[in-house]
């Protein structure tokens, strides 16, 4: 697999992520806009790079979400249930692409044509329980039907003064040095596709910012005078903190200095346990040293490891969202101490048996609206997911307000 693609599969399945929790907190705040922008510009970037990497399939299933979300954002079709799981059923087919493409670097045969016509027709308001939205004002002429992307724009307001940048589709001023979607786009269409599975050795920072300084030609000035070394160092201590301030590393990696650590670990304990037998050596001195030194190594080593709890609980509430709707209960997932940590081996070994309990929680814990009722409580149960350090010790609580299972 090249790197190319590795990256975006990387990157693309950690915005799937977001996207599935930003969806349910859409579905739950259907007016705030920062959440439905945030969604809107992760499914346009996994469309436009799917369609660079030439992965049709992708970018077709990609497209047809976005165009429901672009719908749901001028307000123009209502954001309920079955719209917004349906928009659900497209991530997840965007990530069963994805699983193909890691295992044989290529897409699946067959097509999405069942789903992307369910999608388009949501999008004409079309499915039931997402009907179009009305108009707000009765002089407004009710909205033209989309067939293309024209209608997700956002169109430049008319108080604007003529050298701000406008994007249509972010539906805001572009920043100094910022290149709109637009211009990005054109830039990577003119970019010549050949074969991926053999690419030529590039420099990939470069390629970017050929396709960067194409996109916005009124930046393409001559080259910056060369800095010398002191001015260089002088500028970097200038700008503080960078703004990625993170590393990608293989789990491997991980492991293989783990194990390097352990094995230093006992051959630290083995001249400690030496030395002590001797009355006076010259080598209890760096001995205590060394020991120290590699204790702080097996510690940094060890935070290395440590992932927050909120990692292995970042599917249930999709998974109680689910579970709901189809037993047909009000369920309320709260979740506390998120980012409380744990050895990634632990969260691998506790994440499915959270899920079974969920499940059951969910199943048989709750009880259905109207059994809630009789007895007198609120029709929506609650779940509440906690972590916590206590003596040392992480502990993990699920509770339910529900009626629990029957013992007799």
């Amino acid at each position: 697999m090249d790197d190319l693609l590795s990256e975006f599969l990387t990157e693309t399945s950690e915005s799937l992520e977001v996207i599935d929790s930003e969806l349910l907190r859409f579905e739950a705040e259907p007016n705030d806009q920062g959440i439905l922008n945030n969604i809107f510009r992760l499914v346009h970037t996994i469309k436009g790079t799917g369609g660079f990497l030439g992965l049709p399939r992708l970018e077709a299933v990609a497209h047809a979400g976005e165009t429901l979300l672009g719908r749901f954002r001028d307000g123009t079709v209502e954001v309920t249930p079955p719209a917004v799981t349906l928009v659900l059923e497209s991530i997840d087919q965007i990530k069963a692409l994805l699983g193909h493409l890691e295992d044989t670097t290529v897409e699946p045969e067959g097509d999405d044509s069942e789903l992307i016509g369910r999608l388009e027709r949501a999008a004409d308001g079309e499915l039931e329980g997402a009907a179009k939205a009305e108009p707000k004002k009765a002089a407004e002429p009710a909205p033209a039907p989309a067939t293309t992307e024209a209608s997700d724009k956002k169109p430049r307001p008319d108080n604007l003064a003529d050298d701000v940048r406008w994007d249509e589709d972010l539906g805001r001023e572009l920043r100094p040095g910022e290149v709109s979607l637009a211009e990005l786009e054109a830039a990577f269409a003119s970019v010549e596709v050949e074969d991926f599975s053999n690419p030529p050795d590039v420099d990939e920072e470069e390629v970017v910012a050929e396709a960067t300084a194409e996109a916005n030609p009124a930046e393409k000035t001559a080259p910056a005078p060369v800095k010398d070394a002191e001015a260089v160092e002088q500028e970097i201590r200038s700008e503080g903190p960078r703004a990625n301030q993170t590393l990608r590393v293989n789990v491997d990696v991980l492991e293989n200095l783990m194990n390097m650590v352990s094995e230093l670990v006992l051959t630290r304990n083995q001249l400690l346990q030496m030395v002590r037998a001797m009355d006076d050596s010259e080598f209890k001195t760096p001995l205590q040293r060394l020991s120290n030194v590699t204790g702080e190594l097996q510690d940094a080593v060890m935070k290395t490891r440590m992932q927050p709890i909120g990692n292995a609980w970042k599917k249930i509430p999709r998974i109680v969202r689910d579970t709901s709707n189809d037993l047909g209960k009000k369920i309320k997932l709260v979740m506390e101490g998120d980012q409380t940590e744990l050895d990634r081996q632990v969260l691998e070994l506790i994440r499915d048996p959270l899920t079974h309990m969920i499940r059951n929680s969910c199943d048989h814990g709750i009880e259905v609206p109207a059994d809630r009722l009789a007895v007198n409580k609120p029709e929506q149960g609650t779940i509440v997911l906690r972590a916590y350090h206590e003596g040392g010790h992480i502990h993990i609580e699920l509770r339910d307000d529900g009626a629990g299972l029957k013992t007799a």
